[in-house]
């Protein structure tokens, strides 16, 4: 009896409609934003975040049109910067410190995009990781 009982009531009519739940847009406290840009050899990305973590914008060579290999070029890169410090600037970014990551022909080109979008940077820090010692090496082939 109580089984029949307590499936009863945890059975509840569906009639709620789903709520469509808006994001709301990022209004900055600070004018002080960080920049991030992974640039490797097939690709550049920008995220742009305030010193909290919350991704303010964020962009890529890809993502601003760029296919195949002229993803991996300096102009691509340049224009991705100039769309992420776009973005960041509408949302009330003023300055910048940029954190770099990674080798690639977009590097210097991602900054560069980044000044001209209307962010001034403040810092620019290289945090390219490095290896110390490297892989094993293989072993030796059986004679």
């Amino acid at each position: 009896m109580a089984k029949e009982t307590k499936a009863k009531t945890s059975a509840k009519p569906a009639s709620k409609a789903a709520k469509v739940v808006k994001k709301k847009k990022l209004k900055l406290t600070s004018p002080k934003v960080m920049v991030n840009i992974r640039s490797t050899y097939n690709n550049t990305i920008i995220s742009i975040c305030d010193y909290e973590g919350n991704v303010i914008s964020q962009s890529s060579c890809g993502k601003v049109g760029f296919i195949g290999s002229k993803k991996s070029t300096a102009y691509a890169a340049t224009k991705a910067g100039e769309d992420a410090a776009g973005k960041a600037v509408t949302a009330g970014a003023r300055e910048a410190e940029v954190v770099i990551r990674g080798i690639g022909v977009g590097r210097q080109a991602a900054v560069k995009g980044i000044r001209s979008g209307g962010l001034r940077i403040t810092l620019l820090t290289d945090k390219t990781p490095v290896p110390h010692g490297g892989c094993k090496p293989r072993r030796a082939p059986k004679k």
